[in-house]
């Protein structure tokens, strides 16, 4: 078999051409990747009796993801979750962004790179590995310089996906990149995750106001429904009287993962005993948006006739910066310079228990 597999499987509404690419390892793991967004519509993991089983949230046919949806499998840029206002300020000039959350910009725009066409080929320098390239023009959709950007997805022979961002720029600009994966470890999308059990390598979170943006105030996890420092399942504290989870309808938070400024290191897990599935994230990001699917709402299809994907069918570990970094200068900087290369690195490795 072919180490990467290559089909169209659709056009976008201007005529061009959607293609998926698929890598498969000896292990029983397989993924499959469009060039549209480059998105994770397919992730299939085998589970304690040796069955593979899709394990990430998408749509059956590949006008699902042309439809307005909540960023399935998808590359999220130019900046990965909210911007306060839709607008920040670089060497005295102001940059104005759209506001598509609220009074907020989120996961860079009406039309972010969950919605660019990325230009796919097979990475010479490592098995099973798939480069996906696009160029984000300068002020596309408000962000200055012409940004260069390698998407880098390799399947590895231990049940890991692997996911590198590089990119450069030609103007000072800020960049903040995530994969944007929902997981059901179940692998039963009818079902929700309240019963997977998640551990977060992280002693502080960020709270937000009431419009989700950070308050600024990195708060202790301790005595509170925010304290997954010892595994535990998602819904025991989920529904707890606590504004923030309020706030949030649930998990949509940062948390402030417990390492060095790019050291890759253990971010998360996940847990599902009916299936044995376990997810272990491993990030450079200093940064984890751990979002519960909260705003799921049971109106688009799950593949195969089994229903909706309601409130809670998948959870998110987004590896990235913090939230709102540009307008909070105490933040980790997300900015790029021309000469600079922007680098993250997120491995998401599964395994049996």
């Amino acid at each position: 078999m072919e180490e990467l597999q290559k089909k169209v499987v659709g056009k976008t509404p201007e005529g061009a051409v959607i293609e998926q690419y698929t890598l498969t390892n000896s292990g029983g793991m397989q993924v499959a990747i469009f060039n549209y967004g480059g998105r994770i519509v397919s992730l299939k993991v085998p589970d304690k009796k040796g069955v593979s089983g899709n394990v990430v949230l998408g749509f059956e046919k590949t006008e699902g993801y042309l439809k307005e949806n909540p960023f399935f499998g998808a590359i999220v840029g130019r900046y990965a979750n909210r911007i306060a206002r839709g607008e920040f300020t670089l060497d005295g000039e102001k940059f104005v962004l759209p506001r598509n959350n609220g009074q907020n910009h989120l996961h860079g725009g009406d039309k972010g790179f969950d919605k660019a066409l990325w230009t796919g080929e097979k990475n010479k320098e490592a098995k099973n590995s798939l480069q996906l390239h696009y160029v984000s023009k300068h002020m596309e959709q408000g962000y200055p310089g012409n940004l260069r950007c390698t998407t880098t997805y390799t399947l590895h022979e231990d049940n890991s996906l692997e996911v590198i961002f590089e990119a450069t720029t030609d103007k000072a600009t800020i960049v903040n990149l995530t994969q944007h994966s929902y997981f059901n470890l179940s692998g039963d999308f009818s079902s929700n995750i309240l019963d997977h059990d998640v551990e977060i390598n992280a002693a502080k979170y960020l709270p937000v106001n009431p419009h989700i943006i950070p308050t600024g105030e990195m708060k202790s996890v301790l005595n509170s429904p925010f304290d997954f420092v010892e595994p535990k399942p998602v819904g025991r504290d989920i529904t707890a009287v606590d504004e923030q989870l309020q706030l949030g309808l649930g998990y949509d938070h940062c948390w402030i993962l417990n390492k060095e400024e790019k050291e890759f290191t253990f971010a998360a897990s996940a847990y599902h005993a009916g299936s044995g599935r376990m997810l272990k994230v491993f990030t450079t990001e200093p940064g984890v948006q751990f979002y519960t699917g909260n705003f799921l709402d049971s109106t688009l299809p799950i593949p195969g006739g089994a229903g909706t994907y309601g409130k809670h069918s998948g959870l998110c570990f987004e590896t990235q910066h913090y939230p709102d970094s540009p307008n909070q200068p105490e933040f980790p900087s997300v900015r790029l310079n021309p000469g600079e290369k922007y680098y993250s690195r997120t491995r998401f490795a599964f395994s049996v228990e």
